[in-house]
């Protein structure tokens, strides 16, 4: 008997809760081109050793495996993806994949215009840029680096070339309400969704602190006060947004409320680092090698386990909402987001 998607009933990516994982990240580089607050430290990092990365034929088998388990969806993460060198020949190869019905890379978008070319003759067509303030001055305090005017053209020329484009931002108390109207008119005069994930202490030195969260329920209320009334957009059920578009149908708002609204029970994800370990949550712990089974000629089979017992000890949730939180050994950047 087999699922909608053609795979095997006892085969589908399953936990214990009965979520049906569909949705895979995968960190291509722990490497970046920028220094944000909230994900590395001020200085350059200890980056892992090249030859532990998975090289994209690696990173291409283990994908086609997940595939052929209901897999459906795959975003490229970082890091910044957009450091790895010719990201666009592993591009070319996973939209080549019978099966994967969309290939998404998260990006800075420091480097996006330049090898937009590239990136579109291998076929991508969605990408979510990272951007956390319209202003220099902001930019630079929260990424430690210049550079607006590159993301800003990398995302004009990304909806030139017809690319689906979303704006993610980070909302940290203390940036982003003073980000909003200058969000709110972006969205408006662009019509480029922007969304806000509730900010999440996954830095090198610090400790979780909630005095630092900005909820999602004060970013869209401030945006109701500052900009205009909004309504909310209906959507999948495993989405992690909450969407809202402005009633007037110009612009649209979202929020990720990671910590004061988890949406765990519906979490359809899990992860690749880009050195080849599994997690089945952001929150969680590395839960199976797979750089070790792909350079030992392991068979699909066993490739198969390791994910299904990865995605098996998922937890129910991920525990900021009940204490049991315990903040991950890697930072961010070592992670994918």
């Amino acid at each position: 008997m087999s699922n909608q998607n053609g795979v095997a009933a006892g085969s589908a990516l399953v936990d214990r809760f009965g979520r049906v994982h569909r949705s895979l990240r995968v960190s291509v580089t722990d490497r970046c081109n920028l220094r944000c607050t909230y994900c590395m430290p001020e200085h350059t990092p200890q980056y892992q050793p090249r030859s532990e990365i998975l090289t994209f034929e690696e990173i291409v088998r283990f994908v086609q495996i997940a595939v052929s388990l209901g897999v459906a969806d795959v975003r490229l993460t970082g890091g910044e993806p957009l450091v790895r060198a010719q990201l666009h020949r592993l591009i070319e190869s996973l939209c080549r994949i019978e099966g994967l019905d969309k290939v998404s890379v998260t990006t800075n978008g420091v480097l996006l215009e330049d090898q937009l070319d590239d990136l579109l003759a291998a076929g991508l067509r969605h990408v979510n840029v990272s951007l956390d303030a319209l202003d220099e001055e902001t930019f630079r305090a929260a990424t430690r680096r210049s550079g607006l005017q590159r993301v800003l053209s990398g995302i004009d020329a990304a909806v030139q070339a017809g690319m689906n484009v979303k704006v993610n931002s980070i909302a940290m108390r203390g940036l982003t309400e003073h980000q909003i109207v200058a969000f709110g008119k972006f969205t408006r005069r662009t019509g480029i969704p922007v969304r806000f994930i509730e900010f999440m202490p996954l830095d090198s030195d610090g400790n979780w602190d909630t005095s630092a969260v900005f909820s999602g329920d004060e970013i869209i209320a401030m945006f109701e006060r500052l900009v205009g009334p909004l309504e909310p957009v209906q959507q999948r059920g495993s989405a992690p947004a909450a969407d809202y578009r402005f009633t007037d149908g110009q612009g649209t708002v979202g929020v990720i409320a990671s910590v004061t609204k988890p949406f765990c029970n519906t979490c359809d994800r899990f992860r690749l680092t880009a050195d080849g370990q599994l997690r089945n949550c952001l929150f969680g712990e590395d839960s199976g090698d797979v750089r070790e089974l792909l350079r030992s000629d392991a068979s699909d089979e066993r490739i198969i386990a390791a994910m299904q017992e990865s995605v098996k000890l998922k937890k129910r949730g991920h525990g900021t909402d009940d204490l049991s939180f315990l903040r991950p050994s890697r930072p961010m950047h070592a992670i994918g987001g």
